[in-house]
This record gives C-alpha cells, structure tokens and sequence, in this order.
C-alpha cells in the first residue's frame, strides 16, 4: 500500500538521509560516541564534532559560532530567550510586546509571565498576516523589556519585515527575540546585518532530527539569559545537561545542507507551488489566507469556503496536510492565528494548510492536484 502524498513540512520534515548518516557515526562503540565534557580521547573526538556543528548552524545564520547554545528543540529555546531575558533583565522594566500570531510556545511562556507580575501586549496582524510597525513603535513603552516575533509564522508562512523590526527595537534598547523555527533554508538570514538579540531555532523543520534545537544570543553588544537549567554549567553556564552529540551533529549537518542548497531548494519549490495554484484555479471554493508576496513559498494556506476542512481531509486519504499548527493539538476550536487575522469562523473551519519540501516531487504534485480536483470537478 503506498504512503499518503506528504505535504505537511511545516510539521516536520524527514531527517536528509546524509543527515542521518553523520548521526549514525556518533552512536556506537566504533563512532564518536564519547561525552564531550570527558577529557580523553573519546570526550575530546565529540567534542569536536559538537564545535564543528554549532559552526555549521552559525554560518546558515551569520553569527558567531560562541553565539550558539544548544537546547532540546525550539520551544525550549523560546522558553529560555523569553524567561531567561526578562528576568536577568527585569530593572529595565517588566513589559514585554508580542503578536497574537505567535508559535504557542510563545504565547504560553507570554501568558505565564503575565500571572507573575510582567505586563503584556499582544498585537494584533493586520489582515495579510504581517505587523503593523506603526502600531509596534506606539506599544514599545520605557519599561519595555522584550519584544518577540516570530520571522515566518509557521501556519501562514507569513514572513514579517525583521529588518525594520529589529530597527526599531535596537533605536530603543530594547531586547529583540525572534522564533526562527520555519526560517533556516527558507530565507536569508544574516545576524550581522538584522540585530536580533536572541533568535530561536530548531532541527527538525529542516531536514534534522527531532529533540535538538538551539538560541543564538548575541555577544556585541553581550545578551545573556538567566538559566531554566541547572546542573553542570554546560553551554557557557546558561543551559546545563550531557550534550547529544548525534543529535547536535545532525542539525549541524542539517544546517550545512541547507547553506548549500537554499538558493536552488527556494526556486523549485516555488516552481511546485505555482504548479500547484494553477491546478486548484479550476475550484472556484478555493481562496487563499494569505497575500502570496509576504510569504515562503514552502507554506501555503487556504481556505474551501462553505466546507469544513476536517471533511475534506478525510476524504483524501492519499494526502497528508493540516487544519493548522500541529502544536495545537486536539480539541481547539480551529486556527487562532486565522482568527486574529480577522477570519471569520465559518472560513477558519475551511483552512488548510499545504506545505511542500525538499523531497516534494512534481509527481506528488500532480497526483494531490488530481485528488483534489475529483472531490470538486
């Protein structure tokens, strides 16, 4: 029996077979299997490969490979930037902005903080998904701590404009984390150009293994966080723990395939997409969520109107894709980042989202466009 047609990426990707090859390697007595923090050879051999990798991953992003702090994935990552940040620097104030848009491991840390005592202002999108930066500069307050956005929203893929944001919060003295997660190979990021202050990431949405992730923190000028972690004073004492050498050496190699492939891997999954509105112009319930121009080409959202889009699903079995973020789980009522772009709830219960990748053939293409289209023509 064959597999679903997989176009749910934005999800989760599969790990890169030399992804999984390099991880390999780093598993068995014969490999580099040793814990980095041991002092002979077998520690010193990990952690090389361990610096190797967070060299990788720097360069995809322009940092500094000592701006780099591995963490089990990117909601850790966000929990540390956010928490660790405020804290450490809550003399400077206790109000921190964001966007109602948000990854949940955003909005939660966000509604944690605000039940002990910080202050919070959620925006709202404007209607195409993107941040109204007038009504950013007019929220950002003097005892404005924190702001965090997310760089492509990961049910959208509505890309916001991170280098005017970044200017207005480093105007003002005002920390900047950004949830990169959907980001690495799918746009250009240059931290020595954006000044981001902190910068989420994680493994898995690129060709990596799950339960890896790391933050960028920035050292010019320095950015620190106070630890969620302790035990060891890993990771320049910000986040302790036995470091997974397999696992930070396949989102390193992750990382690098990446850098070398971005530019073509961008250019045919445009060409997929395109190939794929075309193919659904014949359905005239189909409307898409979002303004094309303002996102990634991997992610796209759209909407049957007038049907319910778990029963559109159901009936094609030989397509895997989402109602929404995976992260909500089971029993949400729909889409609330479609609900804060001012959908209303009957075009919330239509949305999908269809997300291509790297191993996304033009046959895939073809075959979900014929199932689709028989459920309609």
């Amino acid at each position: 029996m064959m597999k679903p047609i997989y176009l749910d990426y934005a999800a989760t990707t599969p790990v890169d077979p030399q992804v999984a090859e390099k991880m390999y390697a780093c598993l068995t007595q014969e490999g580099v299997f040793g814990n980095p923090s041991s002092r002979h050879v077998y520690g010193s051999a990990a952690r090389d490969a361990v610096e190797i990798a967070r060299y990788q991953v720097a360069q995809l992003i322009g940092a500094l490979a000592s701006e780099i702090i591995w963490t089990s994935g990117a909601t850790e990552a966000n929990n540390l930037a956010i928490k660790g940040a405020v804290k450490l620097y809550q003399r400077r104030g206790k109000h921190i902005v964001t966007m109602q848009t948000e990854h949940k491991a955003v909005l939660d840390v966000c509604q944690h903080l605000e039940k002990n005592g910080y202050a919070l202002t959620y925006l709202k999108p404007q209607p195409n998904g993107l941040l109204d930066l007038d009504e950013f500069r007019v929220a950002l307050r003097d005892d404005t701590v924190l702001a965090s956005i997310m760089y492509v929203n990961n049910e959208t893929g509505v890309v916001q404009p991170m280098n005017e944001i970044a200017a207005i919060t480093s105007e003002r003295g005002i920390l900047l984390h950004v949830d990169a997660a959907q980001a690495p190979g799918k746009l250009q990021i240059d931290l020595k150009q954006t000044p981001i202050d902190l910068l989420s990431l994680a493994s898995h949405k690129a060709y990596g293994p799950k339960g890896i992730g790391a933050l960028y923190l920035r050292k010019k000028p320095r950015v620190r966080v106070e630890p969620l972690i302790h035990g060891g004073g890993h990771e320049q004492g910000m986040r302790s723990g036995t470091l997974p050498t397999h696992q930070i050496v396949g989102m390193g190699e992750a990382f690098a395939i990446a850098q070398t492939v971005k530019d073509t891997e961008i250019k045919r999954i445009t060409e997929l997409r395109q190939r794929f509105l075309q193919g659904l112009k014949i359905i005239p319930t189909i409307k898409f969520n979002t303004d094309l121009t303002h996102t990634v080409p991997h992610i796209l959202s759209l909407r049957f109107e007038g049907m319910v889009a778990d029963a559109i699903l159901d009936q094609l079995p030989t397509i895997a894709a989402s109602t929404a973020s995976a992260c909500q789980g089971k029993g949400t009522e729909g889409s609330y980042v479609l609900r804060a772009m001012g959908f209303a709830e009957s075009e919330i219960k239509g949305a999908i989202r269809f997300s291509f990748g790297r191993f996304t053939t033009q046959q895939d293409i073809t075959l979900a466009l014929q199932s689709i289209q028989k459920l309609f023509v």
